[in-house]
């Protein structure tokens, strides 16, 4: 799996409860790390505002239509770099998925889209999802009965906790200083012809491909790829429901667990709609399997590409 944010909400949506599918339930400590070391890093470096208000209704219902996007694909635009390193050349159909729903949120940006001006907020309201995903890392280390635990699948395929934990917090720390997301490397490249981000992009699917060889993990096809579907329709339509859902709400799901840990609530309020998401694609059978997206699924899409259409062209400010 690598990192995969898309994946790692749909395993602690699992372990809460919120969907049923056994095999992918684990409370991933990467999230709290990710989280946490934002948080750590934006205090540290004076940079922790307490902000929010900016359409929450629509972030969370945005937010939700991507996780389902990702997990129609089965994997966010992270894992999308991740599987073509290691030779997985569906990867490829995602990623012009992911520039060309970037690409029709420019367009909504060009017209003057706006979810509208987060406001200054009382600081108990930034230490809200920091707070939450301590709860959730003292879930992981105590386990009680009531979190649920894949014994087999991809859910049961971890790191030990403190490892995934400490990596977790580097990238945290790294993703805060850099300001990296991996939709918004592509929406500066096109926007604003702005090469910063795209650098990080390019600089981890290097690294990964890189590892992959150095390990003799690359294995180059589009069919019997692992956790992977090759219809390359709907890998590019739910990927371009992920990249145009992100642009609109300003970053993928490792830019807006970052943004959570540096006090911004809408941010947190897109998280809560990414697990949401995650518990609808499993208890209404969205998600896709191996042998391809289910007929849900690709009307869940239709419906999140109009949705989030609609909202790009509607809200706007007269330019």
């Amino acid at each position: 799996m690598g990192i995969c944010v898309a994946c790692f909400y749909r395993d602690i949506t699992g372990a809460l409860g919120l969907h049923r599918a056994e095999v992918v339930q684990y409370l991933r400590p990467e999230i709290m790390g990710f989280v946490l070391g934002a948080f750590i890093t934006s205090f540290a470096f004076g940079e922790f505002r307490s902000r929010g208000g900016s359409s929450p209704l629509i972030r969370f219902v945005l937010g939700a239509f991507f996780m389902i996007g990702a997990l129609v694909f089965l994997g966010c635009p992270i894992r999308a770099l991740v599987r073509l390193a290691g030779g997985d050349l569906n990867g490829i159909t995602a990623l012009v998925g992911v520039v060309f729903g970037a690409f029709l949120g420019i367009m909504c940006l060009r017209r003057g889209f706006t979810l509208g001006r987060s406001v200054k907020m009382s600081t108990i309201a930034g230490w809200i999802m920091p707070a939450i995903m301590m709860v959730f890392l003292l879930l992981v280390i105590f386990k009680p009965s009531f979190i649920f635990f894949s014994t087999k699948g991809p859910g049961s395929m971890h790191a030990a906790l403190w490892i995934s934990l400490l990596i977790g917090l580097v990238v945290g720390f790294l993703a805060q200083r850099t300001r990296m997301c991996f939709v918004g490397g592509w929406r500066d490249l096109m926007l604003v012809r702005d090469s910063y981000l795209f650098s990080g992009i390019a600089a981890f699917f290097v690294g990964a491909l890189i590892s992959n060889f150095a390990l003799g993990e690359v294995s180059w096809g589009f069919v019997g790829q692992p956790v992977a579907h090759d219809n390359h329709l709907w890998n590019f339509l739910s990927m371009a429901l992920a990249g145009l859902t992100a642009t609109l709400l300003g970053g993928c799901p490792l830019r807006q667990a970052i943004l959570s840990g540096e006090g911004d609530a809408d941010a947190g309020i897109t998280i809560l709609g990414l697990l949401v998401g995650a518990g609808f694609a499993h208890n209404f059978l969205l998600a896709s399997s191996s042998q391809g997206p289910s007929d849900f699924g690709t009307w869940a899409v239709i419906i999140g590409l109009v949705f989030a259409l609609i909202i790009g062209l509607l809200m706007r400010e007269k330019v």
